[in-house]
């Protein structure tokens, strides 16, 4: 009986590795990175890195390339009608219709730092029934900037 039993202990485990090495499927893996045609593009770099932290990744006279604190996430802004760069990036962004979320681990000591600095607070610091605690700043393209700490649990 013990001979039976280790049999099929033995089996099982065999089947559960062999199962994992043939079946296993590489995941796909994919970075987004944004990128906002802007005329704005001093004012932006300064905002991106006096408010938000962010530093120059790559930089040239009609391009930046901006990394956001702790270098995994990135967001890039360049002049509208660059030569070098295909018609549809070429327009400036409108200014309406697109946000960003950044997630931090205090929201409540980002919303003060960001009060003292004197920038306008679009939405103020408030808890939502979905789980996060955030407050909404613009940047100088009209971008709604959203600094979230997820709470729920």
């Amino acid at each position: 009986m013990n001979r039976i039993a280790l049999s099929l202990i033995v089996s099982g485990i065999l089947a559960t590795v062999g199962n994992h090495y043939f079946n296993h499927k590489k995941e796909k893996s994919m970075k987004l990175n944004a990128g906002v045609i802007t005329t704005k593009l001093a004012e932006t770099k300064k905002f991106y890195q006096e408010v938000l932290g962010f530093e120059i990744r790559f930089e040239s006279d009609w391009f930046i390339l901006l990394n956001a604190p702790g270098g995994k996430d990135e967001i890039a802004f360049l002049l509208p009608d660059h030569p070098s760069q295909a018609k549809i990036f070429q327009p400036a962004f409108g200014g309406r219709g697109v946000f960003l979320t950044i997630e931090v681990d205090d929201v409540d000591t980002e919303y003060k730092r960001i009060r003292e600095m004197k920038i306008p607070v679009e939405v103020e610091l408030r808890d939502e029934q979905w789980g996060d605690r955030h407050f909404a700043i613009v940047d100088p393209n009209g971008i709604g900037v959203d600094v979230v700490t997820h709470t729920a649990k």
